[in-house]
């Protein structure tokens, strides 16, 4: 991947393993959403404290409600960022958006180690997610790519308010 004069250069071949994957997924968002998160906390249990919605909360992460929409929001906007990477040559998550993730995210401490356990993570969702045969370095590379760039899109907007 390599940026030029601003945009992102995200191969065909890229493109084309993010959208075969992204269609088999899509259907089963809700749920595969959850396996995300239950995977960023299991590798980093401290990151329940992360989300005001979990402190405090006697309700099972599996069964939180709140933990279930944010999931699906968060998983879909990832996937849907990533299969129109090539297309757009950037990142499509409204300038709104990212300006309030920003924020989001250096108000509660986000940091690389952060961002690095949740790509891990995604990864890991996605190679369960999909036909074993499907999974390889190839897909691999495309998914981290894409999120690397959703990332960087998300840093770009994590400045203290003026």
């Amino acid at each position: 991947m390599s940026v030029a004069e601003g945009a992102v250069v995200f191969s065909e071949a890229q493109e084309a393993l993010v959208l075969k994957s992204w269609a088999i997924m899509k259907k089963d968002s809700a749920n595969l959403g959850l396996r995300f998160f239950l995977k960023i906390f299991e590798i980093a249990p401290s990151a329940k404290q992360m989300f005001p919605f979990l402190r405090n909360s006697d309700v099972p992460l599996e069964t939180n409600p709140k933990l279930k929409t944010h999931a699906v929001s968060v998983f879909v906007m990832t996937c849907e960022a990533a299969a129109q990477l090539r297309k757009a040559g950037k990142i499509t998550v409204r300038e709104t958006t990212l300006k309030r993730l920003g924020g989001t995210h250096l108000k509660y401490g986000v940091a690389d180690g952060h961002f690095e356990v949740t790509r891990f993570a995604l990864l890991e969702t996605i190679k369960e997610a999909i036909p074993a045969d499907m999974w390889g370095p190839e897909m691999k590379n495309a998914w981290g790519e894409a999120y690397d760039q959703l990332v960087a899109a998300i840093k770009q907007e994590m400045k203290p308010s003026a």
